[in-house]
């Protein structure tokens, strides 16, 4: 028995330990990795350009208000709105509007980044527009809204009650801010212009009731899609070129 002992631990000796097989697998694999991370290109850095200027000025920290005054045909003093299911109303009470978003889907994660508004005045409209150059500044812009709608008047808009209105609302409670959106007068001209003209159009995009029914053609439009990156580009510190063409497309 110790002679076959002996023999056995003569063998053992002689054979050479299995290679470790994983440990060198793994260090192949981190190999090839580290490698590749070489290989992969560095993300560039935002460019950073001169041209910051928007339009008008800076009313509270990287909140913007732009106000113009466009020449416009004298409203009637009142206007018969029997036909929309309204009364008769004083045109000086109309406030027209619209918003320049991050995205179409809605959500709690859209939010306005720009918002218009237009109040006949007497010779013309007024037109004022808010903007936001940073992020933390949306609830001064949600502030002064609520300072434009203190006299209550009637909203008018082009899909506004689908869209614009229920965006401003979700925003407004999100900020912890009373909304009186929903209790206001509000003529959303979509819906008359499809009634109207749904058969005789292609479509009733506003752009084409402009271009068909108005005689309007948009020139050096920047179409709404690519709003939001005009502003996220303005945000990483890149050209306020687009921003001010998205105000434009706005007023």
């Amino acid at each position: 028995m110790s002679t076959a002992l002996a023999w056995l631990k003569r063998q053992r000796a002689v054979v050479p330990p299995a290679p470790d097989v994983e440990r060198r697998d793994w260090s192949e694999v981190l190999a090839a990795v580290h490698r590749l991370r070489q290989r992969r290109p560095l993300r560039a850095a935002p460019m950073q350009s001169n041209d910051r200027l928007l339009p008008g000025e800076e009313i509270s920290p990287g909140l913007w208000l732009s106000e113009r005054h466009m020449t416009w045909p004298v409203f009637a003093p009142v206007l018969d709105l029997t036909e929309l299911g309204m009364d008769f109303l004083d045109s000086t009470r109309l406030m027209f509007f619209d918003t320049e978003t991050t995205g179409l889907a809605g959500g709690t994660g859209t939010r306005a980044f720009m918002i218009g508004l237009a109040r006949p005045v007497a010779d013309g409209l007024r037109i004022r527009q808010y903007t936001l150059a940073t992020m933390g500044a949306e609830s001064a812009m949600l502030q002064a809204l609520l300072h434009e709608l203190a006299d209550a008047p009637t909203l008018v808009s082009y899909n506004g009650k689908s869209y614009d209105r229920p965006l401003l609302s979700t925003r407004l409670r999100l900020a912890r801010l009373p909304d009186p959106l929903p209790a206001l007068p509000h003529i959303d001209l979509l819906h008359p212009t499809r009634r109207r003209w749904k058969n005789v159009l292609p479509n009733c995009k506003l752009s084409t009731v402009e271009r068909e029914c108005l005689s309007i053609v948009r020139e050096d439009d920047l179409p709404g899609s690519e709003a939001p990156a005009a502003w996220l580009t303005f945000l990483r510190g890149g050209s306020a070129v687009n921003l001010r063409r998205v105000a434009e497309h706005n007023a």
